[in-house]
């Protein structure tokens, strides 16, 4: 039927209102989720959109139930000023004509219905991802009429199948489940001149998590799993414990690049960034581990030396002749005897004495030896207390409290330094049982406080 078919009323206005309170009812069914873009914060979505109010002053002619009126028509009569809160682009779709109908009721029910494809800015909040639950408010309102004049509310009973408020449509992307309900309770918009009624459309975005548990966290648990192996190679064994540890470091600093590169952006740290960092470091701290251990045998073994040198020495030491003890009485009574030579007396000993001689020229050398070694030690021992105390004058000081203090702290480092080198491998038994349960903790920590926050989100 076209304009010249149906007369309108000679006293209609299509700039008043049908009554005081109108009621305009939203009906809306989702065809299709097109895509989600989260860089740009957009849902594009493929849907039928049915509004409907009653209007008094139209008529349908007698024995119709309904009548198809042009889609031009509309520009005659009063069609309430819809307005969708976070629209961003509107299509309506066409074939051989746009899809869109308007239609005229026997009880005087003017109803619009159109298939079009929109564009919905969403406010996203990945701060949880891949944990994340985005929920976004979709609120259809007039924009110049008030609540006074013009009340908007969910369809209860559509001709067609619709969404009702106890029915869920989920949609399964390759990342995401998308889940559409209606909300029933009434809302305000403040804008403009006064109170807005606006019926609502929640749109919950929820991940598809099983992706990134193969992707992310399965495949960087194994390589701090595998960094756990390196307690149990030899720690001489350089080359191959260092490039199990580097190449396993490297690969997660590889992955958490590309995560980082190919997720959304956030105010903070993403859950999935956490995650990472904390595998990075428990590799990167049984790497330093191993650097403790190859220092701690350095250390070991120059040790050693040192007390090899000093049981030497002390062997030396008790393998030396007694000294010399001579009998005055026995020396005095003893006849010196010589001969002139070149007007000097030349003593000649006796074959006694030539036995006594050696053997005092021998203590004679081991004394001076000794005494030399010994003024030795003590000039370089005074020359680094010289130095010393130029710097901290306090340890010139004998039986300081400081100098008690720094000797223990010095003694319990030696300690610790050559059990991490001990050639058992202590530390490394250590470090396979403490660095497993610092992980399994981190690991409950991280699930608990995350899946609790991401159920909170969802139920907000």
């Amino acid at each position: 039927m076209d304009q010249d078919a149906y007369q309108l009323p000679t006293n209609y206005s299509r700039n008043i209102p049908p009554d005081k309170n109108t009621t305009v009812y939203i009906g809306i069914n989702v065809n299709r989720v097109s895509g989600v873009d989260e860089n740009r914060e957009e849902i594009t979505l493929d849907v039928f959109l049915q509004v409907s109010w009653e209007d008094m002053r139209l008529n349908v002619p007698f024995n119709k139930s309904h009548i198809d009126l042009p889609w031009e028509f509309r520009q005659l009569i009063w069609m309430p000023d819809l307005y969708i809160w976070q629209l961003q682009t509107m299509k309506i779709l066409s074939v051989l004509q746009e899809m869109a109908s308007l239609r005229l009721y026997a009880n005087h029910t003017v109803s619009v219905s159109i298939g079009a494809t929109i564009t919905i800015k969403c406010e996203m909040d990945f701060v949880l991802y891949p944990l994340d639950v985005q929920n976004c408010a979709i609120d259809f309102s007039s924009y110049k009429y008030t609540r006074e004049d013009v009340r908007f509310v969910w369809r209860e009973v559509a001709p067609w199948s619709g969404i009702s408020g106890e029915q869920r449509r989920e949609f399964r992307l390759p990342k995401y489940v998308v889940t559409f309900v209606t909300d029933k309770s009434n809302h305000i918009r403040n804008f403009g001149e006064g109170e807005h009624s606006a019926a609502r459309l929640q749109i919950k975005l929820s991940r598809e998590l099983r992706g990134y548990l193969l992707e992310s966290y399965l495949p960087s648990s194994l390589f701090v799993i595998i960094s756990w192996g390196s307690f149990c190679v030899i720690p001489e064994i350089v080359p191959g414990r260092m490039v199990l540890l580097v190449t396993t470091l490297l690969s997660l600093v590889t992955m958490f690049d590309t995560v980082s590169t190919n997720s959304p952006d956030a105010l903070e740290l993403k859950c999935i960034e956490v995650w990472l960092i904390s595998c990075t470091i428990f590799v990167f701290l049984a790497l330093l581990e191993y650097f403790v251990v190859l220092f701690g045998i350095r250390y070991d073994k120059s040790w050693s030396r040192r007390r090899q040198d000093l049981r030497r020495a002390a062997s030396a030491a008790q393998l030396a002749p007694p000294p010399l003890h001579i009998n005055h009485s026995q020396r005095l009574s003893t006849p010196v005897t010589g001969t002139p030579q070149g007007g000097v007396f030349s003593p000649q000993l006796s074959v006694e004495d030539e036995g006594l001689k050696q053997q005092f020229s021998h203590q004679t050398i081991q004394r001076l030896t000794s005494s030399e070694r010994r003024l030795r030690r003590d000039n370089k021992v005074g020359c680094e207390t010289r130095t010393i105390s130029k710097d901290s004058p306090i340890l010139e000081m004998p039986g300081d409290a400081s100098d008690s203090f720094l000797s223990r702290f010095a003694t319990k480092v030696d300690h610790g330094v050559m059990f991490c080198g001990a050639q058992h491998g202590a530390l490394d038994r250590y470090a396979l049982m403490v660095f497993p349960l610092c992980f399994l903790l981190f690991t409950i920590i991280y699930w608990t406080t995350y899946l609790s926050e991401a159920h909170k989100a969802m139920h907000d």
